[in-house]
């Protein structure tokens, strides 16, 4: 067995020992870890520092009751956490989500993820992720508010624009993050930047909704021109039907690419036509406002449906995993690239199992979503700094602020990726390292923290 290895069990062992029972953050630590590990090793003052132990330590992990009343009187009861990771760049940042398979592993591993991310965007944001295993859905609009105000009644003694500004995520969306402001302003008895992803009316930045969605074929693009090509008549699969999987096939239309796939928990549609414009203003009415299956697009459009499967299986030469963790396996890497896989650039958190990263890293070009999905939380940090400055930015000036900062990530990717040949790109690997170097270099200066 090699040092290389040696170092990465042996690191891996002693942080499974400390967080037993955790395979989501276990997961998430070994995939940044065994780039990580070997890049410190030649970095003499990254030496006994202790780093990679420090920054998969939360500096807080806060855990609290919140009691509500449905609609029939009956108190109910659910569990929320808040996971502070790092504040090493800025005040904790990261969303807050709703689901009911929310655990502190999920957290903690999607908060592990947002340091990395957060610092690749460049903007002054540290790492946290929070939420509940509260399930919105069937919920009333009144049980969804009553229960935001209770979370809102203890998050707001921990959170603030100085100190922890979480956003939305899986679950929480305008309605949610309205109820939770509105409950922030009456506790704290201040109007300020305390969360992101708010209503337009009250200190939102437009462009937020598509930001993900956008940023992530932002992202692809320059993977392309990194290769001389472009989107230009690409045929792309992309899974979910949530936000960051609409606004991702609305961008890629606009590039010239042709979406063919969309999905829901219930399975996926494969329209070989593609999905133009005008279908997507129906997909998007079907999913925003009546709430539909996305088996109902098949049905009005008269395309294939899959129920219970995954769209990983249809060829095409770009892929877009857009709907939640751990959705594509290694048996579906192997079919992708079978199928002529150009790219794949994840717009979920961590929706390629490690299998599947391990396949596609070694067989086409993979973007993991703390570079390619980073577009959402680069919109809210400029939401940051527009609230900080009293003033709104035009969705105009927003996309090109987002544009800049997605070519910024490839960039940095590019910098700590590309092999020793100059030729192909490790994006992975840059990713990990690139967003390590800035945190780490911020720590060393603070002294022991």
């Amino acid at each position: 067995m090699s040092t290389l290895c040696t170092d990465l069990d042996t690191f891996m062992s002693g942080l499974e020992k400390r967080n037993p029972g955790q395979p989501e953050f276990h997961a998430a630590v070994k995939e940044v870890a065994a780039d990580v590990l070997p890049f410190m090793e030649g970095k003499k003052e990254y030496k006994n520092e202790c780093l990679m132990e420090r920054l998969t330590e939360p500096d807080r992990v806060i855990s609290w009751r919140v009691s509500w009343k449905d609609d029939q009187g009956n108190v109910r009861a659910d569990r929320a956490w808040r996971v502070q990771f790092s504040n090493a760049i800025g005040p904790y940042k990261g969303g807050l989500r709703f689901h009911s398979s929310v655990t502190k592993s999920v957290l903690k591993f999607l908060g592990f993820e947002q340091i990395f991310k957060n610092s690749l965007t460049g903007l002054p944001m540290g790492g946290a992720k929070g939420g509940s295993n509260f399930n919105p859905k069937g919920k009333s609009d009144d049980e969804v508010m009553r229960f935001c105000q209770s979370m809102m009644t203890e998050m707001h003694r921990y959170i603030g624009p100085e100190t922890d500004v979480p956003a939305g995520d899986i679950g929480v969306g305008a309605r949610e993050i309205g109820y939770l402001f509105g409950q922030y302003k009456r506790m704290a008895n201040q109007f300020n930047g305390a969360l992101t992803g708010k209503g337009l009316s009250f200190g939102g930045s437009a462009g937020r909704t598509e930001a993900t969605g956008h940023g992530v074929v932002y992202f692809m693009r320059e993977m392309m021109r990194d290769c001389d090509d472009d989107l230009e008549g690409k045929t792309a699969l992309v899974s979910g039907s949530g936000n960051v999987a609409l606004y991702c096939i609305e961008k890629l239309i606009t590039q010239g690419a042709k979406p063919v796939t969309a999905s829901d928990s219930s399975g996926f549609i494969y329209d070989k036509e593609g999905i133009t414009r005008d279908k997507l203003e129906w997909l998007i009415d079907l999913k925003e406002n009546r709430r539909g299956r996305i088996k109902e697009y098949s049905e009005e459009f008269g395309c294939e449906y899959y129920p219970d499967k995954t769209p990983w299986q249809i060829p095409g030469d770009l892929a877009f995993p857009c709907a939640t963790q751990n959705e594509l396996l290694g048996d579906d890497a192997k079919a992708l690239v079978k199928n002529g896989l150009i790219a794949l650039a994840e717009g979920a958190n961590m929706p390629c199992t490690a299998d599947a990263q391990h396949i596609l890293r070694s067989e086409v070009l993979y973007a993991p979503g703390k570079a390619s999905n980073a577009g959402g939380v680069a919109v809210s940090g400029l939401e940051q700094s527009q609230n900080a400055q009293h003033s709104s930015w035009s969705r105009e000036e927003v996309d090109e602020r987002l544009k800049k900062i997605m070519t910024n990530i490839h960039d940095k990717c590019a910098e700590y990726g590309r092999d020793g040949h100059g030729t192909k790109i490790d994006y992975a690997r840059g990713a990990n390292i690139g967003g390590f170097v800035k945190v780490a270099d911020a720590l060393l200066k603070c002294g022991v923290v």
